[in-house]
């Protein structure tokens, strides 16, 4: 033993004094006994490429054998770790840590047993140790090297500057090109030096902790992130790859994400034998479950997949360690298995406790020594992330280096550590627990709605209300998919999860302030006259007009001067027309802030004369008219736009994954029609001031000249506002639907989408309608690789006729529509609903009975629908079933488009007009809120913006993007009741099924305009409600 106590342990290796552990135990338990019995040597390779020799006894779990490794690296938050080792079927598995380890490890000798990330966070801010961050930090620099972080060269070189950074300390142009010469970070690398060397330059004075958590940072955003991908098949025999992470179970063709199943969206996952399956929660409008399923190459890559998704699942969404379940006495079915250790909130919990020491460390491959936490640093370090160069900071998620090159490594003596030897301790990783008995056949756990089971081989995901560090919040909302190739500019990130339109976001408190009687007392000092607020209006919501040109003059232009993507003549069409427009709006909000300051007095001159807005109106209505030229030119920018997108592949992937990145918050063609709709807005406030002044006022004559002014702009723009937004609505749902190679032709007007019931010989199944003045298109959705809706038949419109048939087909609210060559029977959600498409409808009818012929095909794909109405519903029953089996079909490689309106129709199952879209563009508004959760007790200040139906929440109005979004379609607008206690002045109430917000304003005029323009979002314009206030306070 003397020999081996001269040997460097892991300990004295990383720095660390030697001490007696640390124990994880709570107060009065005691750890489990190490079994007796034969010591059995099993090498583990470490994160720095050094190999370690434990000695542990072979009948031990292999909890011990982990634990035996933290407690050596003095690691406290070991439960993200965990050991692999490829078992005798050269299967790469994890070490179960309640079977023993004799078991599993057959041959120990010639078996090395690596000691990696097990469990990757959604964000690294929640690793709590700089150990633990330096040891992601080599995971990813392994990773790197292996080629499965793969990334594109500028990500790349971005990563490797921070590696440089943290070995060897500031910049010196020949130390670092030595140093690359020496070591090869990835395949390929030597292109990428000059690159690397221009980075390195940026990060002078950084330690190696800080050089960690910008790593981090940077590779967290990668869509490669904490991926192992297991090859499997779809039910098409399409080779995909299956992965598990943080949000829920990702599907992937090559190294690019197709689709992704939340957590929160699956109710069992289970294997057969070579089979894997998700079984899906319900749609809320369908009467059928969904079950995927997933091919792999045998019974043990499925299981195997199988325990790392519930290990997932219950590491992120438990509180607490499930319990086992006793053992039945006579019969089980199924597996024993279930997930051992510390769950993230427990993780989390226990190092914010403090229950440990800080520990002092060396780095292996660093020549700087990091003594100190990253604990007391600042989290501005986050904003530091893509600051490193103005010039080519794009950061691209494309194909990487694919051939594994990692770097060679020094292999150190084994010094061996007996795990059984009275010098150990318990470690500071998973909390010990028995391991779990249970028969081979059936056996399943249930714990708080949750149950795993095998062979039926299933793992049901109840319904968990999310542990509070892991959100299903989709700050663009939400569970979606991370597309290849997003092209980001600086300070940008690429966090582009989406969540389902029917969960309400914004689920979490962020870190907003939160204000409460404080506020109403600051209120009372400001002016109450209502012109005040209607000036304050045209401030906030200028605010965001300025951020919306920003979008295109500073975000966009920036990454489209990184690429080359764009023709030279679009871009001198589009950004020297909207960049003196910036420049005049930036001057009109100083002028109206400073008006504003005035008024409120706040600059100590309160005078009377500086209580108005209409003179700063006009002054700057006035100086629009020299920008009129430029205005002209929007129309013919977005045609230009889209006329480019459509000859250019290559301009397409660009302008799109532009539109993945958090803040281009709409769609990118709705920016450029902005400056259109922008007038319509100071058209409208001027005619409130207008009515709100009596003639005798001072500012009356003012607001009254401003109006005529505004009035004589827009009715010159109003006709190529139309014709435009038709454009616009057109190219848009062009994006949501399969199946159409013309649908923006000339002539052609959008009127109504949304989702319909339709009559098959399978019964009632959803499906989205497109209703134009020529055509009615019928569509269903399926969660392919774009989550677009795939045309199953068109009704053109020319000598159709529409009836009511509510008692011939025993459907409430049915419709039949009879074409000259097919009808079909369907049912609307309620009354009002079949009235509007009824109207709607007919309208398009007489609309194509008066046009000279009737309308082209133009489903290019698939063959004339001449069948008769039986053969239509052996059709439907067709791709009914195509719909439910074929979920994983990869019909396009196109990015997830789960949150469009067209979406928010079909989860609401509800509808939207033209005419819907054209007022809730007049109906915009921005400012600050309170909100409250149903059983939250605090109010929280956020700055909300109101536009295309839906309310966008951001911290304060200078934010780039929005924190969230939530859609209004099919929520319900009400004022407390005095049961919800609220006992607040200028509340109103938003809810959606089982969704509650509260929302206060600051004024009664302010309160009124937020009823006002939600109130247009959430009930239809073409059949207006008007509802007693004291009936039912429902508007």
């Amino acid at each position: 033993m003397g020999e081996i106590e001269q040997r460097p342990t892991p300990g004295s290796r990383l720095g660390a004094p030697e001490n007696s552990g640390i124990s994880t135990l709570e107060r009065g338990q005691k750890p489990p006994p190490t079994p007796s019995g034969k010591l059995v040597s099993i090498k583990i390779q470490m994160l720095d490429d050094t190999q370690e020799a434990f000695e542990v006894p072979q009948r031990a779990p292999g909890k011990v054998l982990l634990d035996a490794v933290c407690n050596h690296l003095n690691l406290v938050e070991g439960d993200y770790f965990g050991l692999e080792f490829p078992d005798h079927k050269k299967i790469t598995v994890w070490l179960d840590l309640l079977k023993p380890i004799v078991k599993q490890i057959r041959r120990p000798k010639h078996v090395v047993v690596k000691f990696v990330v097990k469990f990757f966070p959604p964000d690294h801010t929640q690793l709590q140790e700089e150990l633990t961050r330096y040891l992601f930090a080599l995971q990813v620099k392994q990773d790197l090297a292996q080629g499965r972080l793969t990334c594109n060269d500028t990500s790349a070189a971005l990563l490797i500057s921070h590696i440089v950074q943290s070995e060897i300390g500031d910049f010196d142009e020949a130390l670092d090109r030595e140093h690359l010469a020496k070591n090869k970070y990835i395949p390929q690398q030597d292109a990428l030096e000059d690159k690397i060397v221009e980075f390195h330059h940026n990060h002078i004075g950084q330690t190696p902790a800080e050089s960690d958590f910008q790593l981090l940072e940077i590779a967290r955003r990668l869509e490669m992130y904490g991926i192992r991908l297991h090859p499997a098949k779809d039910r098409e025999g399409t080779k995909i790859n299956l992965a598990v992470a943080n949000t829920g179970i990702l599907v992937f063709q090559g190294f690019t994400k197709i689709n992704a199943f939340n957590w929160a969206k699956v109710r069992k996952l289970s294997f057969k034998r070579k089979r894997f399956l998700i079984k899906l929660r319900p749609d809320a409008n369908s009467a059928y479950q969904d079950t995927l399923e997933f091919l792999m190459a045998s019974r043990d890559f499925c299981k195997s997949f199988w325990k790392i998704c519930v290990e997932h699942h219950a590491f992120f969404r438990l509180f607490e360690e499930p319990k086992p379940k006793p053992k039945p006495v006579l019969f089980s079915r199924g597996s024993s298995f279930r997930f051992s250790g510390r769950t993230q909130k427990q993780v989390l919990d226990y190092v914010k406790e403090g229950g440990h020491k800080k520990v002092q460390f060396e780095r292996k491959h660093s020549k700087i020594h990091s003594i100190r936490s990253l604990a007391s640093q600042p989290t501005e370090l986050n904003s530091e992330v893509l600051e490193q160069s103005q010039q080519s900071t794009s950061l691209t998620f494309g194909e990487g280096a694919e051939s594994p090159g990692g770097q060679s490594c020094r292999r150190g003596k084994e010094p061996k550590v007996s795990a059984g030897e009275p010098g150990s301790h318990p470690s500071p990783a998973p909390r010990r627990s028995p391991a779990g008995t249970g028969s081979k056949k059936h056996t399943y756990i249930t714990l708080n709605n949750l149950r795993y089971q095998e062979e039926d081989h299933t793992a049901n995901m109840g319904s968990l209300t999310g542990s509070p560090h892991l959100s299903e919040l989709s700050v663009n909302s939400q569970g979606g998919v991370a597309p290849a190739n997003v092209t980001l500019s600086p300070n940008l990130s690429p966090d582009t999860k989406q969540a389902s339109p029917l969960i309400s976001p914004l689920l979490n408190d962020q870190a907003c302030p939160r204000t409460d009687d404080e506020d109403e007392g600051r209120r009372k000092r400001f002016p109450t006259d209502k012109a005040y607020f209607i000036a304050k209006e045209v401030s906030t919501t200028e605010r965001t007009y300025l951020k919306d040109l920003e979008v295109i003059t500073s975000w966009f232009q920036s990454t489209v001067s990184k690429e080359d993507a764009m023709p030279e003549a679009l871009k001198s069409l589009i950004f020297p027309n909207f960049e003196p427009l910036h420049k005049f709006h930036t001057n009109f909000l100083k002028e109206i802030e400073q008006r504003l300051a005035l008024w409120e007095g706040r600059s100590n001159a309160q005078i009377r004369d500086y209580q108005r807005i209409g003179d700063v109106m006009l002054k700057n209505i006035q100086g629009m008219k020299h920008l009129a030229a430029h205005l002209w030119k929007h129309s013919e920018a977005l045609e230009a736009l889209e006329n480019g997108i459509k000859s250019s592949r290559r301009l397409e992937n660009f302008c799109r994954d532009f539109e993945l990145q958090k803040v281009c918050y709409l769609p990118l063609n709705t920016f450029l029609l902005r400056p259109l709709h922008r007038l319509m807005h100071y058209k409208q406030v001027l005619e409130r001031l207008c009515k709100h002044h009596p003639p005798s006022h001072a500012d009356f004559r003012d607001c009254r000249a401003a109006l005529a002014e505004i009035t004589e702009m827009v009715a010159q723009l109003h006709g190529t506002m139309i014709k435009m937004e038709n454009f616009q609505k057109l190219h848009e749902l062009k994006k949501d639907l399969i199946g159409i190679d013309n649908l923006v032709v000339p002539g052609r007007e959008f009127i109504r989408l949304g989702s319909l019931s339709k009559l098959s010989g399978k019964g009632l199944q959803q499906r989205m309608f497109f209703l134009f003045n020529d055509v009615l298109l019928y569509t269903s959705r399926g969660l392919t690789a774009s989550n677009q809706f795939k045309v199953h038949g068109q009704l053109p419109l020319y000598g159709m006729t529409i009836e009511e048939s509510e008692d011939e087909w025993g459907v409430p609210h049915c419709l039949t529509l009879r074409g000259q060559r097919q009808s079909i029977i369907v049912a609307a959600s309620s009354r009002s609903e079949m009235e509007k498409w009824v109207e709607d409808i007919q309208m398009a009818i007489d609309l194509a009975e008066k046009s000279s012929s009737p309308a082209p095909e133009f489903l290019a794909s698939s063959p004339p629908d001449n069948k008769s109405p039986d053969e239509a519903t052996a059709a439907d029953q067709e791709s009914e079933d195509d719909l439910s089996a074929s979920r994983t079909s990869l019909e396009r490689q196109a990015p997830h488009r789960g949150n469009t309106m067209v979406h928010v129709c079909w989860h609401r199952n509800t509808s939207v007009s033209m005419v819907d879209f054209s007022i809730a563009v007049e109906n915009q508004l921005s400012g600050n809120l309170l909100r409250k959760f149903k059983n939250s007790n605090g109010w929280q200040k956020l700055w909300v913006v109101f536009t295309n139906f839906c309310l966008f929440f951001y911290k304060s109005h200078q934010d780039n993007h929005p924190l969230a979004s939530l859609p209004l379609l099919g929520y319900s607008l009400t004022i407390p009741s005095e049961s919800e206690n609220i006992q607040k002045d200028y509340v109103f109430k938003l809810h959606f099924k089982s969704h509650v917000y509260y929302f206060r304003a600051e004024s009664e005029y302010t309160f009124e305009r937020w009823m006002e323009v939600i109130r247009s979002a959430t009930s239809s314009a073409s059949r207006p409600h008007v509802l007693s206030h004291k009936e039912s306070l429902v508007y």
